[in-house]
């Protein structure tokens, strides 16, 4: 008896992903739990694992396809003989085909059921469309791109320059992760909603360096966990926000949605491209404890193993450039939050102080908002309160 392998539940407005990876083919043996291929939605990366021990004798959806939740995948039994799909079929005769640039006959390719339906239903041709599936397969997107078909595009496509014939043969086309995509739209998106605006200010980091060097080995020692910059940064925000309850805010057509609780999304680059954990009710926890979610968030962030729901529901952005060695920069939002900030490299530089130029390590702060409900002074007043408690980490503690 067969037991299927189906599309899992990929979270929160997610309904379909797209088959990255196949870690086994038909007729090898798999153990329960054992990764059978790896999907990607347009947030994260979703591992299938095997539901039993056994064979696989189906592959039913091939890489590159386009699947909806609850799909069928594959199917395993034990000790089963191996048939190969239709799909799966299909790809292998496509792989074990020898190319013959003398040749101009075209392969007879199965496009993918959704965009086969789209061309039927808006009478689009297909040598009107530009297929970006494997082996020349078109794709629902691709469809969707296609001026012909009257449908609205999810990504501008700008045209590209005219290219040289000599420099053709050096390029190198790739197609834009689900991921990739995603970050691409809600950036834009983010600009052409809200009405952004970002100001600037520095703070002097010598008591929290000092701090820092003073209590780091025992921090260590007893919490098991560095003690970063972060922490200070995030405790430094929930205190201003506080104060400034607007940047914790967000706009909802005609009405302001004021968070009485602070959720940090804490920006993480990883090899697929920008994500974004969410350190929740951050105002209630101690330094080892956010020090503690962002090792771990961060971590499984590069591994891609983030789920949908520990990057969903921020209420404020910090993200920090200066680990790239960002002197200075204008975060743009992320929606519908209202403020985001970006840190920078902590660089030494002469400053004025007590009548006095003294070398000190310096941080350029950037404060981006969203002007419809933030006014410049809560702007302002939020990035001095955040520079007032950096500079005197004992108003942390004092809750001042």
């Amino acid at each position: 008896m067969s037991t299927e392998v189906r599309v899992p539940t990929l979270g929160e407005s997610v309904t379909e992903a797209t088959i990255a990876t196949w870690f086994k083919k038909v007729g090898d043996p798999v153990e329960l739990d054992e990764m059978l291929c790896e999907l990607e939605t347009d947030k994260v990366t979703v591992e299938v694992p095997s539901p039993i021990n056994g064979i696989i004798t189906e592959i039913v959806a091939v890489e590159g396809s386009t699947v909806s939740v609850e799909a069928l995948l594959a199917k395993v039994s034990e000790g089963a003989i191996p048939q190969i799909t239709k799909a799966s079929e299909q790809l292998s005769n496509i792989a074990k085909q020898e190319p013959n640039p003398s040749k101009s006959e075209p392969i007879d390719i199965e496009d993918a059921p959704s965009a086969k339906k789209i061309m039927a239903e808006k009478g689009i041709l297909r040598s009107d469309v530009i297929p970006t599936g494997r082996d020349g397969r078109i794709m629902k997107e691709d469809v969707l791109k296609d001026p012909t078909g009257g449908i609205p595009e999810a990504i501008p496509i700008t045209t590209s320059s005219p290219v040289p014939v000599g420099d053709a043969s050096r390029e190198e086309r790739v197609k834009m992760t689900r991921l990739r995509q995603t970050i691409a739209r809600r950036l834009k998106d983010s600009q052409n909603t809200a009405a952004m605006l970002t100001t600037y200010n520095e703070v002097d980091m010598t008591e929290v360096m000092a701090l820092r060097d003073q209590y780091k080995e025992l921090f260590l020692k007893k919490h098991s966990v560095k003690l970063g910059f972060m922490s200070f940064f995030t405790i430094a925000c929930c205190h201003a926000l506080k104060e400034v309850p607007e940047v914790n805010a967000e706009v909802d057509g005609t009405d302001i949605i004021y968070k009485n609780f602070v959720h940090i999304g804490i920006a993480a680059g990883t090899p697929t491209g920008l994500v974004v954990p969410v350190i929740r009710d951050a105002d209630a926890m101690s330094f080892a404890q956010i020090e503690k979610e962002i090792a771990e968030k961060g971590s499984r962030a590069r591994d891609g193993k983030l789920t949908m729901a520990e990057m969903q529901g921020g209420t404020f952005t910090i993200s920090n450039g200066g680990v790239y060695g960002s002197l200075m920069s204008s975060p743009i939002l992320n929606p519908p939050q209202s403020g985001i900030l970006g840190m920078h490299k902590i660089q030494e530089r002469p400053i004025a102080l007590n009548g006095q130029v003294v070398i000190r390590p310096m941080m350029y702060l950037a404060l981006s908002y969203d002007h419809r409900i933030v006014d410049g002074k809560g702007a302002v007043t939020f990035l001095v309160r955040v520079k007032e408690a950096l500079e005197d980490p004992r108003r942390l503690l004092m809750d001042l």
